[in-house]
Parts: structure tokens; sequence; C-alpha cells
């Protein structure tokens, strides 16, 4: 079976079906023990979760009958054998025991983590397949089909982090790979989404630079210079910066190319992680 948060929250059985649970609340829990498979989550944060700073007086009682409900929903509509001891009480809270690869949470993180490491390692066209296959899970927002509380909250801006870092991995192979061209699209839509994204600014204006395209490089600067100045206060970075310079003073024997420095933040990453 496969647990879908990536989206909306979706259970996939073995033959194929597909359940989207219709109580909020019993989605939230199931949810949050998704987020940390096979660990115990205190019975303290799964209120926090579904009731904030106030829960009720029989905030106890009223998560055993969710959980309660969760374990029947498994059995009910037939989404996993009955023998299968999915959801157990482990005090002081619950745990939801599952592998790895049922929970395409779990295989994006394993996957963005893996061509990081196949980056670094210097093996680009790899990095680039595999950092396709975790983006690829992307069915939109994640838990979109109900309201998260503030745990949950919390796991999914962790989520919403390592998807931009998938990102500027996807981006960075395909510099290292010449790409540049291929690049300038998915960068302008990327800057749409995250407008106050410096490197994918300054991964646009290199981008740009490098297919020939000086005119443009030189109002992507001018539009993230514009950008930074009236939301900020602030001046583009030092890269973004040097960027310019090198766009008005082109030295085509220095023979340096223009994506040099852009895996500078990648690697540091892949080597701190």
């Amino acid at each position: 079976m496969r647990f879908n948060l990536i989206g909306p929250f979706e259970i996939v059985t073995d033959d194929g079906r597909v359940h989207r649970p219709g109580t909020p609340k019993v989605c939230q829990t199931l949810a949050l023990l998704l987020t940390r498979p096979n660990e115990i989550i205190t019975a303290e944060s799964l209120i926090q979760e579904l009731w904030g700073e106030r829960p009720p007086r029989s905030a106890v009682t009223t998560l055993q009958t969710y959980i309660y409900h969760a374990r029947r929903m498994f059995v009910n509509e037939r989404l996993t054998d009955p023998d299968r001891p999915l959801i157990v009480t482990c005090p002081p809270g619950y745990a939801i025991q599952v592998e790895d690869d049922e929970v395409d949470v779990q295989v994006f993180e394993r996957l963005v983590n893996r061509a990081r490491t196949l980056l670094a390692d210097g093996d680009p066209v790899s990095a680039l397949r595999t950092v396709g296959q975790a983006l690829e899970l992307w069915r939109g927002p994640a838990l979109a089909n109900f309201p998260a509380g503030d745990v949950l909250t919390g796991h999914l801006a962790h989520l919403e982090e390592l998807r931009i870092r998938a990102y500027e991995i996807r981006i960075e192979a395909k510099d290292r790979l010449g790409q540049h061209r291929e690049s300038i699209a998915e960068l302008r839509r990327l800057i749409n989404d995250y407008p106050l994204n410096e490197w994918f600014h300054s991964r646009l204006i290199a981008a740009l630079g490098a297919t020939g395209r000086r005119a443009e490089a030189l109002q992507a600067y001018q539009n993230v210079r514009r950008l930074l100045a009236d939301e900020l206060g602030l001046e583009p970075s030092l890269e973004i910066k040097r960027l310019q310079v090198r766009l008005l003073n082109p030295e085509p024997s220095e023979g340096v190319p223009w994506a040099t420095r852009t895996g500078h933040r990648v690697l540091v990453d892949a080597k701190s992680a």
C-alpha cells in the first residue's frame, strides 16, 4: 500500500484502489503519525495538532476515538490485511508501522538526498534522473484536502524547503551538463513561485548569459534588483552583482563557464546534511 501526503491525502491499496478519508481529524491524526513512521508520536503532540493551545477537556478520550475510527477504516474499507498491526498503542502515544517506501514523503526525501550525494560525487546525469523521480511525486500542495494544525504545519514547511532543494539540484545538474537553455523556462516559473529566492534569480541570469541572451540577462538583473529594493530594501547578493559585471564586461577569452559558482550552495548542504 502507499500513503500519499504530497497532494491530497490518500491511501492507495495494493490492488490500486484509492481511498481518501472523509473526516479531517482522522486525516490529521494519520498524517502526523506518517510524518515519523515507526516512531512514537505522543498523545500530547497529537492533541496539539488537533486542537492547538486550547484543547477540550475530553481531548484524550476524543483522540482515542479518532484512533479507533482510523483502525476501523482500514478494516472496513479493506485497505490492508486485517491481521496487520498498523496503528499501535505505545505509551505515551501511538505509532504507525509501515515501510519507508509506503509513504511518499519518505520516498521523496530519500530520492532528494540521493540526488544531492550524486551531484556532490560528480555524477550530474544520475543526479538529474534521481531528482526528477523525486519531483514526479508532487501532485499538488501537501495535505491539500484538509487544514493542517500547528504541528503538521512545521512538517509541511520542512517539506517545502526540501522541494526547493530538489529544484536547486535539478538546475545545478543541468548547468553542469551545459543544459542552460533547457533551464530557462523552469527558472522563470520558479521565480514566479519563489520571487525572493535570489539563487533562482542568479541562475536565470547566468543561463541567459550562457546562451547569448545578454539583454534579457541584464533585464533579469534589473528585475531582481528592483524587487529586492521594493520588498526588502536590500541590494542583490554579491554573486548576482558579479554576474552583472560579467554581462557588462564580457571576456570570451577567459574560458570560465557561467555556472562555475552555482554548485556552492548545493555542495555545502550535501556535506553538512
